[in-house]
């Protein structure tokens, strides 16, 4: 029988804060209530501030990330667009093909998993389609799947050099409240993320950052939608309301995240992802093993693919860290099946926990065979955190 708290260390769904899981617990209430948009108007807001978006429009989809995807396409392009997409992960690959499913012409450029966003190949292409037949270019920001951040600056620059006007799309679903974006900065046409990753909720919100130009694409594409529309989503949206039934806990419960990341301050929750993902990478650097990650650059601030020893299965790292530690880890995937492990690092997160997530990947890492001194990683990471600066992170949260 397993006693204590299951631990859990997958990059998403993250841990839940005790403040917002309480907030949640609330009555059965309206949706049509005339006081409803007291709750949902200040949402809208609290994303935008998020998303680091004046300029842009907020909706919130009941479904996942993977609706939001299909609402950011089906609402702006046409079948048989020409889209330009990279495919460097699984979860770019996952985008490739609902692109292809929902008649898009895709470009695909295919680069190693560990790369980066290819942004002199983006270009190129950009250079040589003199008739602007590119309409949109997909960059997943942060691929979940090898624990790499790419630069969307840089993408956003080789469209603005090429003279480019394609749509920049951008999966922000494990990135988003958690690490640095500036959808504004970057002329983010479209950008998707999730509630269950940095926003610290259940799974269950797609959310979409929709620039003005994004909306003027809408207005002649006819792809075939009606759960995902714009037009009935903004024309509701605009009092609070929603056109059909919405998740009205989940708002709740968004709601407190909002505060705490607004108590935190936007700049301190990324500098304290970036301080924990620093000494995670320490205790792998002390282990011996290598990330996906192709270069420091690459690093993600919210979840570490690491490569086991090849005399390893990293399925026997999972199955013992669940099976006998009561912890959960991040599995590979696709051709990382078993070559692979992740930490995901991101969301309600402290030293304290990184370093349970650390001692737990040691002991099962050793007991799946693999050559490596305990204490060695976690040591490592002591060490980061005791001498690196300090970033407070405490908040507080008045009452409801």
């Amino acid at each position: 029988m397993k006693t204590g708290i299951n631990h859990l260390y997958v990059p998403g769904p993250t841990n839940v804060p005790e403040a917002v899981r309480q907030s949640m617990n609330v009555p059965m209430q309206d949706m049509r209530a005339p006081d409803y948009g007291d709750l949902t108007l200040e949402l809208f807001t609290g994303i935008k501030k998020v998303l680091r978006t004046d300029k842009g429009n907020v909706m919130f989809f009941p479904g996942s990330g993977t609706g939001a995807w299909e609402a950011a396409i089906t609402n702006t392009l046409n079948p048989g667009d020409k889209v330009l997409m990279a495919r460097y992960g699984h979860f770019s690959t996952l985008w490739v093909e609902m692109a292809q499913r929902l008649d898009l012409d895709v470009e695909v450029i295919d680069i190693a998993w560990g790369a980066g966003v290819p942004v002199s190949e983006i270009s190129r292409r950009l250079g040589r389609d003199a008739d602007d037949e590119i309409k949109a270019v997909f960059v997943t920001h942060n691929e979940t799947a090898t624990g790499v951040t790419s630069d969307i600056a840089s993408v956003r620059r080789a469209l603005d050099e090429n003279f480019h006007d394609a749509l920049l799309f951008v999966d922000g679903v494990s990135s988003i409240g958690s690490l640095d974006f500036q959808m504004d900065e970057w002329e983010v046409d479209l950008v998707v993320a999730g509630s269950q990753k940095g926003l610290m909720l259940p799974a269950g919100l797609g959310i979409l950052g929709v620039s003005e130009k994004a909306l003027e694409a809408a207005k002649s594409s006819n792809m075939r939608r009606a759960y995902f529309d714009f037009d009935d989503m903004l024309q509701m949206n605009k009092n609070g309301y929603w056109p059909y039934t919405p998740p009205t806990q989940l708002f709740h419960g968004l709601r407190t995240s909002l505060n705490i990341i607004e108590a935190e301050g936007l700049e301190n929750v990324i500098a304290r992802h970036k301080r924990l993902a620093e000494g995670i990478r320490h205790a792998i650097s002390a282990w011996g093993l290598e990330l996906v990650a192709e270069h420091k650059s690459l690093y993600s601030d919210t979840v570490s693919a690491i490569r086991v020893p090849n005399y390893v299965d990293a399925r026997d790292v999972l199955r013992i860290a669940y099976e006998d530690f009561n912890t959960s880890f991040g599995s590979g995937l696709g051709p990382l099946n078993g070559k692979v492990f992740r930490i995901g690092h991101l969301g309600d997160l402290n030293e304290g926990m990184c370093l349970t997530a650390l001692t737990i990947a040691e002991m099962s890492l050793v007991r799946a065979g693999a050559s490596i001194k305990l204490g060695a990683g976690v040591g490592a990471a002591q060490e980061w955190f005791l001498n690196s600066a300090h970033v407070n992170s405490s908040y507080t949260l008045a009452a409801e």
